[in-house]
């Protein structure tokens, strides 16, 4: 079964060494850090599949390679290049592989590959792309998941496009077509639809991913899957269990189980099925892992006693105990929990990203170091970490910035972050401060490699990447703290961070600037206007503003309501909404702001950056604008993803100086 790790850790271990360090991380080598990803172990645990991705320049894509490696010997064998490969999936026996590739219009397919030799075959060829799949027990077919296909229209008709608006991003052109489910036999390649009605598997719109995964019974007689109301991904909340016949084709509910799950992960025996959903039913409250009969009965939580952030991971052979993945303060955590119990892993300090629990219990997964990017891992039960691969030889010659986890208070709360230090800092100097604020606000800094914060220490600046409240490692009451206060009580918690800093006498007072994505923008928003003498420059990338648009035309709108408060338009919410929206606060900024956003971005819509540019220019606040041409919450090509880092650290350099 799949596996996504959280992700987060410290240090390093069982990688192969690096040769002498020379130099600092630089932006140019962003393009240069080779990405893996899915790890898949073959039933017999010999051997591994995964993607490999590179960047290509001169297309500006990143391609991927389907890449099967040896256990054993660690060898790689590349089985296909075709584009968009990716999702790959062992055959129960293991004689073949599926996975998704694009076909010449670009839409994903589901193919497969047989390992006693021979082409990868095209599995299907439907005018909307494959989103996902899943083997039948027996591997005589497959299930897969697809949008349904607009009718086809002649003469005026072509022009009667009007669609209905519901809890849709003010971005969408059309209305969204249920996903829905279909089999494929592998011997002859026919197709029977399982699903059908204006319900739909939810659609996962990045940074979120594919709609959840979905598995076969152990008997292979029904479909175990996440449905929503409709498409639209404001609705992505009233996702619940189902199950459908396939001999009856009937669709029913499989538990009694609150609205908004997803993750679900069925036990190796079929008996019980994990999922992730919000704590008590509250979409902005912490996630928790509950299990279920598949045959009816109680909901159980997986860790009651575990005050952490979790999601299911997967299911060990024994189908008694599951692996949890969630960050907990600036490490992640990988939990074994039986019988409501969880035990902690050590990783060794590594901060694992994507896996894969093995039919032998070993655990795979890709995984960070505090100074190296990412490798492939194998935990076997019982021993430690062995790297499996060796990729990020083109960064064996640069000299990270050392990191260090800070804590401090604000407000009654401990909070957190992590500082990286300038490559070459001396202990008692005063370096200028850049601000690294994550998104999310679901999310969290972590004592890890990450590119940003190497290449603003390579400045010679000191980085701070601050856990504000609503981040999800400190537990229930820090996550939930930012429910009706989204810019303030973090604000505080930031700026008793920087205090924090300028008490150890590590940052120079006159020097800072404040920056992030996302609601790491939101927050930069706010601090420029909140703190306004406290800035030397700024940069907001896709910044929310105005919580009010978030609400009405950002692709997970109504759903912010459980964070921001009740809809802003149901009694006197407005002003709350006003309150927490640091556009009525941007009169005051007099930072140097560099703001950055997609024109197609449906998580933050680029409007509210327009607000902020026009805030500052009005103001007569020095301020550039600067927007990418592409769909999406920031750029995902490797040339413009490098360009929005090269203007990053040019209007840093501009402001803050050497």
């Amino acid at each position: 079964m799949r596996v996504n790790f959280a992700a987060a850790a410290l240090l390093a271990l069982a990688v192969p060494a690096m040769p002498a360090l020379a130099r600092p991380v630089s932006v140019e080598d962003m393009p240069r850090i080779v990405r893996i990803g899915d790890p898949q172990a073959a039933p017999d645990g010999k051997s591994v599949l995964a993607i490999i991705g590179r960047a290509n320049l001169k297309e500006n894509r990143w391609e991927g390679e389907l890449t099967l490696i040896d256990v054993a010997t660690k060898a790689q064998r590349v089985l296909s290049r075709r584009p968009g490969v990716g999702n790959a999936r062992w055959s129960p026996d293991g004689r073949s592989i599926a996975f998704l590739a694009q076909d010449a219009g670009g839409r994903a397919q589901l193919h497969v590959l047989a390992m006693d030799g021979g082409d990868a075959r095209p599995l299907t060829s439907g005018k909307t792309p494959v989103v996902q799949y899943a083997w039948s027990p027996d591997g005589r077919s497959l299930a897969y998941a697809v949008a349904d296909e607009e009718p086809e229209k002649t003469g005026e008709a072509r022009f009667e496009d009007a669609f209905e608006v519901g809890n849709h991003s003010f971005l969408d052109r059309a209305a969204r077509k249920p996903i829905h489910l279909w089999t494929v036999a592998l011997a002859d390649g026919a197709t029977r639809r399982i699903t059908s009605g204006p319900r739909s598997l939810p659609l996962g719109l990045p940074p979120n991913g594919p709609p959840n995964q979905f598995h076969f019974t152990a008997d292979g007689s029904a479909i175990l899957f996440v449905q929503a109301a409709t498409p639209a991904t404001g609705d992505a909340d009233s996702s619940r269990l189902m199950r459908a016949d396939l001999a009856t084709g009937a669709v029913a509910p499989l538990l009694a189980t609150p609205a908004s799950v997803r993750a679900p992960l069925l036990s190796p025996d079929g008996r019980s099925i994990a999922f992730g959903m919000a704590r008590d039913g509250q979409p902005a409250h912490q996630a928790r892992v509950m299990i279920a009969a598949v045959a009816g009965g109680a909901l159980r939580d997986a860790a009651p006693g575990l005050d952490v952030a979790v999601e299911p991971l997967g299911w060990l052979p024994d189908s008694q105990t599951l692996l949890l993945g969630g960050t907990d303060g600036t490490s992640n955590g990988l939990w074994l929990a039986r019988d409501g119990k969880a035990t902690r892993l050590d990783l060794a300090g590594l901060d694992p990203g994507d896996g894969e629990v093995a039919a032998d219990g070993s655990i795979l997964f890709t995984a960070t170091t505090a100074a190296r990017p990412t490798e492939l891992y194998r935990l076997a039960p019982g021993g430690k970490p062995e790297a499996l691969t060796n990729l990020q030889t083109a960064l064996a010659d640069v000299t990270p910035g050392r990191q260090e986890t800070i804590s401090w208070k604000s407000d009654g709360f401990t909070a957190d972050g992590v500082i990286t230090y300038p490559p070459d800092y001396q202990p008692g100097q005063k370096r200028p401060l850049v601000l690294y604020i994550h998104g999310g606000p679901v999310a969290a800094s972590r004592q890890s490699f990450t590119m940003p914060a190497q290449i603003f220490a390579a400045q010679g600046w000191i980085v701070l990447e601050p856990n504000y409240r609503g981040s999800n490692n400190r537990g229930h009451k820090f996550q939930q703290a930012i429910i009706g206060d989204a810019v303030a009580g973090p604000g505080r918690d930031i700026m008793a961070g920087v205090a924090e800093l300028k008490r150890r006498g590590l940052i120079d007072e006159a020097r800072m600037a404040v920056t992030g994505w996302s609601y790491g923008g939101m927050m930069t928003s706010w601090l420029i206007g909140a703190y306004p003498k406290a800035w030397k420059a700024a940069v907001a990338g896709a910044p929310v503003t105005d919580v009010l648009d978030q609400y009405a035309t950002a692709d997970n709108n109504r759903i912010r309501a459980g964070q921001y408060g009740p809809s802003p338009f149901v009694g006197d919410n407005m002003a709350s909404y006003s309150r927490q929206s640091p556009i009525f606060q941007a009169w005051k900024a007099r930072a140097p702001t560099l703001i950055m956003a997609d024109v197609g971005d449906w998580r933050v819509t680029i409007p509210q950056a327009y607000k902020l540019y026009r805030a500052l220019s009005d103001n007569k606040v020095e301020v550039k604008f600067i927007a990418y041409p592409v769909p999406g919450h920031s750029p995902a090509d490797p040339i413009r993803s490098r360009d929005v880092w090269r203007r990053w650290v040019d209007w840093l350099k501009a402001k803050l100086g050497p």
